[in-house]
């Protein structure tokens, strides 16, 4: 069992009025609503009574096989209406989610389990129940429970070692008689892995109320002192109706589901990102925002509205935003949506698993990212000093304020990432560069350590090296992201062969890869040279490949 009572990151004992726990800010805002819908998913509508309910009765699930505060759940699953009740319940017993991608192959799997020491895992699908049925042998993983039926793989792992548990609220006890919680207990978010192997982000409870979610109060700038103020908001803001359309896995959509909640809001859920699906649920249930990850989702929901407005089919008159977190998000998919509905709103998020939402990216004329002015957002130099604003000097964007404890078990990582100011303050630093404008905006010039964003995931170049060189046809290989029309990049490796010898194609290559990657980490484009380009100490030499593998997708495309 993991102890959770973690120091605070709060700057002064007078910032905080109320020591924040998520179960007990949920609790309170399902008395304040009980009969407004909280969920809506695949035509079933979930109220916060209800939701509150079946989050009890989960949690007392978990409690009967042994499973209470500080222990580490991995929710290996998509989304469903019983991946919230889980995560819920997490919340109410004092227990640690750990968020799983649902793509990764066993070793990438094995990996997440160890590093995140759970104990219990849920699971759904049946080729995840095999995926995991593999891997459990050696692992801590002592409880399985399954959400549906159970295959035969899994049920052969069962035993003395690892209990397989069906996942059946019928009969389990609804009350709130859970132990006292609170804001200092941990909550653990897996990165996508863009600095590496994921990384288990520790918020603190109350920083995460204060930071991610804003505090409880996203459209203004004083955060909610207390319980009461919560209830208080979420039964009097306005219930809005939000789609999330990206997979409740990643961090984005974690912090928008949480989000929505405080303010009493009805999350529309769907088991996977369909184009058509989310219209129509847009047209039959009131949707009034959606949550897309860039241009991955963006583009085929555009033509999905640009072939129903040609049918005289579309029926978008409720839709009032369109948001964007976590990917590209092009200008050119913005004005499709634009013309199709002249008065929505758009606004491009963005953030980290480390910081939460950061605020909105804006792009002027020239194409040039800024932020606007912001006193949790600065421009630092290597000594951690700020920059002189209107200087054109180019030095790291620190996130400054409440911010993670750090990562689990990685303190080297921790401290080159979570650093104390000379004036005190705590910042993340995550290897975002950028300038600070004479008016305090600031321009984002991009991330150095070179990561790829394809459709919303994470790739870190030096993890598919690590896997294509492991082919017996190459000598040497270089890993970039090349411009994609769809996701904004995708990966491209630049290769040399050993001497005498043919380099692999892209179709041998990619088979190759899947073994030890998840699909989306597997490249795309093989670009094949007689000698991959270094320095003379070894070092990569990131820009040649970039152009290499730029030029040959130009070459292709024409």
């Amino acid at each position: 069992m993991t102890d959770t009572t973690l120091p605070s990151t709060a700057e002064s004992a007078a910032e905080v009025e109320t020591d924040f726990n998520l179960g007990d800010i949920f609790e309170a805002i399902a008395d304040a609503v009980p009969d407004r819908p909280a969920i809506g998913y695949e035509g079933t509508d979930v109220s916060y009574r209800e939701l509150d309910e079946r989050s009890n009765a989960m949690g007392h699930l978990l409690q009967a096989q042994g499973i209470g505060p500080g222990d580490h759940v991995a929710l290996y699953l998509k989304n469903s209406l019983e991946h919230v009740y889980a995560m819920v319940a997490l919340l109410k017993i004092g227990a640690t989610s750990v968020n799983v991608n649902y793509r990764y192959t066993p070793a990438e799997l094995t990996y997440i389990l160890d590093n995140a020491d759970a104990t219990a895992v849920f699971v759904e699908l049946p080729e995840h129940q095999r995926t995991l049925a593999s891997v459990l042998s050696g692992s801590r993983v002592r409880t399985v429970l399954v959400v549906g039926e159970v295959v035969d793989e899994l049920a052969a792992v069962a035993g003395d070692d690892v209990s397989v548990v069906s996942v059946d609220l019928e009969g389990q006890s609804t009350a709130r008689d859970f132990p006292p919680r609170s804001g200092d207990q941990l909550y653990l978010l897996y990165t996508g892995g863009t600095t590496g192997y994921p990384k288990g982000v520790m918020w603190r409870h109350d920083d995460f109320f204060h930071k991610p979610l804003s505090g409880g109060n996203p459209y203004g700038p004083v955060p909610l002192k207390d319980l009461a103020a919560i209830a208080h908001n979420a039964s009097t803001f306005a219930p809005l109706s939000f789609l999330l359309a990206a997979p409740l896995m990643h961090g984005a959509a974690i912090y928008s589901m949480f989000m929505f909640f405080i303010n009493g809001g009805r999350l529309v859920l769907q088991r996977d990102f369909v184009a058509s699906k989310v219209l129509d649920a847009v047209e039959d249930n009131g949707v009034q925002i959606i949550l897309i990850v860039g241009d991955g989702m963006g583009a085929p929901l555009v033509e999905e509205m640009e072939r129903r407005q040609a049918a005289g089919t579309l029926d978008v008159a409720g839709l009032l935003s369109i948001t964007n977190g976590g990917a590209i998000w092009s200008t050119s998919v913005r004005e499709r949506m634009r013309a199709v509905k002249p008065d929505l709103w758009f606004r491009d998020n963005f953030g980290a698993s480390e910081t939460g939402n950061d605020g909105e990216l804006l792009i002027d004329e020239h194409g040039t990212l800024r932020s606007a002015p912001s006193p949790g957002m600065t421009v630092l130099d290597e000594g951690l000093r700020p920059v002189e604003p209107g200087s054109d000097e180019i030095g790291y964007i620190a996130r400054v304020g409440r911010v993670p404890l750090g990562y689990y078990k990685d303190p080297e990582k921790s401290d080159r990432t979570f650093v104390t100011l000379p004036d005190g303050r705590r910042a993340a630093i995550l290897g975002d560069m950028g300038r600070l404008e004479a008016d305090g905006s600031i321009v984002f010039l991009g991330r150095g350590s070179g990561c790829i964003n394809t459709g919303g995931e994470k790739v870190f170049p030096e993890e598919v090296e690590a896997a294509v060189q492991a082919h017996p046809d190459v000598h040497d290989v270089l890993v970039v992201g090349v411009p994609d029309e769809r996701f904004g990049q995708k990966v491209a490796a630049v290769i040399s062969a050993p001497v005498g010898a043919e380099p692999p194609t892209l179709e041998e290559l990619q088979t190759h890869c899947r073994q030890t990657l998840a699909g989306y980490k597997v490249p795309r484009l093989v670009v094949a040279v007689d000698t991959v380009k270094r320095t003379p100490a070894g070092k990569a030499d990131y820009r040649w490949a970039g152009a290499t593998a730029t030029a040959a997708l130009e070459t292709t495309s024409a």
